[in-house]
């Protein structure tokens, strides 16, 4: 059974995004060779990314327009199977997409089939919608060592109250810490 594994960098005060969209200048914080490299292994054992529409969009204008400097990390991002959770999308310009309006129905399907892990990269509102329906299995944050003040949180209210687990804590010489925890 593969496992839904939610992947995000936040900063200490819990925004994922700055004040206006694509606003990850903080991710230039924590990235580094370790994080790359971890990056990698996550991709590695992927069957499958998961996007919400607008991460999607935006993903795939960076990746199928990436640099050579990008590496092995462009090749993961270009070659792996991707699902658009979208009710707005109905034709997609980045290859190996898929596109499905149910994302709970069609990840829950997806669990049980296969057996290497679908991430979601960024995708707050998406996340927010798997995390109501309890279909996570593990969750990767990454803490980026400012405090932002303001812009878009990656948790909103109204998640359910979950318990997890503190399965692994790496910090990064970069000053960020990856925090893993599993339902």
């Amino acid at each position: 059974m593969r496992k839904l594994i939610m992947w995000n960098v936040v900063t200490l005060d819990g925004y994922f995004e700055g004040e206006s969209p694509w606003d990850l200048s903080f991710h230039g914080l924590v990235w580094g060779k370790e994080l790359e490299e971890f990056s990698l292994t996550q991709l590695r054992s992927a069957d499958m990314l998961v996007f919400g529409a607008k991460t999607y969009q935006g993903m795939a204008d960076y990746w199928t327009n990436a640099k050579e400097e990008e590496g092995e990390v462009a090749k993961y991002m270009n070659e792996l199977p991707k699902l658009v959770c979208s009710t707005t999308i109905s034709k997609t310009n980045w290859k190996h997409s898929t596109i499905t309006k149910d994302a709970t129905t069609e990840i829950s399907k997806l669990k049980n089939d296969g057996s290497g892990d679908l991430f979601v990269f960024g995708s707050a509102s998406l996340s927010n919608s798997l995390m109501k329906a309890n279909l996570f299995d593990e969750f990767r944050i990454c803490i980026a060592p400012v405090f932002l003040g303001k812009g878009r949180r990656l948790f909103t209210e109204g998640i359910p109250n979950q318990n997890v687990q503190l399965i692994e804590t790496t910090p990064l010489t970069t000053g960020g810490v990856i925090l893993r925890y599993s339902k």
